[in-house]
């Protein structure tokens, strides 16, 4: 009879590193140069006068900084922070009990802000404005509301999608953020950072090489950062990386030259081949990869459209000559 071993945890050198790559404070932060700016002297102002800072919204695709940057603001302002996200607040009692136990000055972040239950959000109108809540006590005709006072805080919200947030939440937030998709030499400063925290050596043409391929996103880079380091370690190359070490492991990955995954390739491939560059709708597309309508839309498609190899349309998503030529084809004559 086999023994049977259990997984070890996570070792605490490794979440040290976790934690390590995220920056600690707004000079350490690399991109958003405009954001940064603005956040800067939101604090500085905020601190001179003693009082917590005004709200925050902070808005973007996934993976550019914004839950790094509610960390920063409580890191610069001196405060402690919580951390929740929308969709664990499903009732309005949920946000008064999360509100109500915030100390003076607490930083409160909540991701995702805009898949909040619409009764947690309208609570959340008064506490941001008077940082106050009405708390409803019994039913129907003898119900009353106790008002509730809450100690000062800074909300710190982080959307995806700001457009789904009712304007009366977005209009209580004193500064919003749009952060956009990062430049390929930032995204090498982000890696050389990263990389030192992770002890590889890595030089401009490697570095170069996992910024094109990581779409404009600080987490993306990271992420393939520790699958170059994986591969180094299995291989036993220790500390030195190679260039082909670098492709070796991302192609392993099916992460292409300019960082479309398999998923994206299906997409693009169907699109192309199936349909013969549409125009063709998305839950036609995403039936025809086997996945659901919202990872198309959400997670493949921007990606797709920012680097111009498909188009949207009324009638449906369209193929650009572009994804012609990636995918090795040669463009339709009525594309040229």
């Amino acid at each position: 009879m086999s023994d049977v071993v259990s997984p070890r945890p996570q070792d605490d050198t490794e979440l040290a590193v976790e934690g390590a790559l995220r920056p600690q404070s707004l000079t350490e932060f690399v991109g958003q140069h405009k954001v940064r700016g603005q956040l800067q002297l939101l604090l500085d102002a905020a601190r001179i006068q003693q009082r917590s800072s005004d709200h925050i919204l902070l808005s973007g695709p996934p993976g550019l900084g914004k839950t790094t940057l509610a960390m920063i603001v409580a890191y610069e302002s001196e405060r402690p922070l919580r951390m929740s996200s929308g969709p664990a607040i499903q009732h309005a009692g949920d946000l008064a009990a999360l509100l109500s136990s915030l100390t003076p000055g607490e930083v409160l972040f909540i991701d995702e802000i805009h898949r909040m239950a619409r009764s947690a959000e309208e609570m959340l109108y008064l506490a941001m404005e008077d940082f106050r809540i009405d708390i409803m006590v019994g039913k129907g005709a003898g119900a009353t509301s106790i008002p509730l006072e809450l100690a000062p805080f800074t909300l710190v919200g982080a959307t995806t999608r700001s457009g789904l947030l009712p304007s009366p939440l977005r209009d209580r937030f004193g500064f919003t953020a749009h952060l956009e998709y990062y430049e390929p030499s930032e995204l090498e400063s982000v890696i050389e950072r990263s990389a030192l925290v992770l002890g590889i050596d890595l030089d401009d043409t490697q570095r170069s090489e996992i910024a094109r391929r990581s779409r404009g996103t600080p987490r993306i880079a990271n992420r393939l950062l520790r699958r170059v380091r994986d591969w180094t370690l299995v291989h036993g190359a220790g500390r030195e990386v190679s260039l082909a070490g670098v492709q070796a492991a991302l192609n392993l990955y099916d992460v292409d030259a300019i960082g479309l995954d398999r998923l994206d390739r299906a997409v693009l491939d169907a699109l192309v081949r199936r349909f013969r560059g549409g125009p063709v709708g998305l839950s036609t597309l995403a039936v025809t990869v086997g996945e659901e309508a919202d990872t198309v839309e959400s997670v493949v498609e921007p990606y797709l459209v920012r680097i111009g190899f498909m188009g949207r349309t009324p009638r449906g998503r369209v193929a650009t000559p572009e994804a012609y030529v990636h995918l090795g084809l040669p463009v339709p004559a009525d594309m040229t």
